[in-house]
């Protein structure tokens, strides 16, 4: 019996709905010896896996791990070492807050052939869903992707940096960092500024708030709103009500 060659593929599953993710990576999946998915991953996409792959469940749920990070990367190279191909999939883009590129770093160290497969990131995908644009002539130039919270459990500086932009902000991973984000912006004279939170965004569990960053803190208090989430600031957000609106305008119209 030949022996396989060690492999590990980081694969990007999308932000949620099934649909999202690429032609490239369920190819990969029907090739995988074993498969290591996050809590993040829809588990419908379990169905593309080649069916004599072993799966095996490495995420986080309610603050419960699975596995720690280390073990993670030392189960990729033993099973790698003893089956072949390791497809990681994980949500969103492996290479955005995804811990993929240091994956891949450790997995080569050991010998492993590496390959990425990209994903299409919670951070462009679930604006884009509520009809929120991360860049619009004449309101944004630009945009951030900032995780929210740093490896210490702390607010990430280019938070407040971003603040004294006019780019579309989005911060992943920052629900637990909102007050703190609202008082960043409100230091630069932005309350009035746009704010839109969507949780479990492209998802049928999909929730929605919508304010300024004045009133952001008691949208999300009334509408329960929690991670996973996304939480998006600008002028851009405005674009998701001009599109309601003109809808709006022509069912009334057919109606009249």
């Amino acid at each position: 019996m030949s022996i396989k060659t060690p492999k590990l593929t980081v694969v990007g599953a999308g932000p949620g709905d099934i649909d999202l993710i690429t032609v490239k990576a369920i190819k990969v999946l029907r090739t995988a010896d074993v498969v290591l998915y996050d809590a993040l991953v829809n588990e419908e996409l379990l169905d593309y896996i080649n069916p004599e792959a072993e799966q095996i469940f490495v995420g986080k749920r309610r603050g419960c791990y699975k596995y720690q990070q280390e073990q993670i990367n030392e189960l990729i190279v033993e099973r790698a070492k003893s089956s072949g191909h390791v497809v990681r999939l994980k949500g969103g883009d492996p290479f955005i807050f995804g811990r993929g590129a240091e994956e891949m770093e450790f997995a080569a160290n050991l010998g492993l052939e590496v390959a990425v497969v990209p994903g299409i990131s919670s951070s462009l995908a679930v604006a884009a869903y509520q009809n929120i644009p991360l860049t619009k002539r004449g309101s944004a130039e630009s945009f951030w992707v900032i995780t929210g919270t740093t490896k210490d459990h702390k607010i990430s500086n280019d938070i407040e940096l971003a603040a004294k932009s006019n780019a579309t902000v989005v911060v992943l991973m920052g629900m637990s960092k909102l007050p703190q984000i609202v008082k960043l912006f409100q230091a630069e004279e932005k309350n009035n500024l746009p704010v839109a939170i969507i949780q479990r965004g492209t998802t049928p569990r999909e929730k929605v708030g919508i304010g300024t960053v004045d009133t952001i803190e008691s949208i999300v208090a009334e509408k329960e709103l929690k991670n996973p989430a996304i939480i998006v600031l600008g002028e851009v957000v405005k674009h998701r009500q001009a599109i309601l609106d003109i809808q709006q305008q022509f069912a009334n119209d057919l109606k009249g």
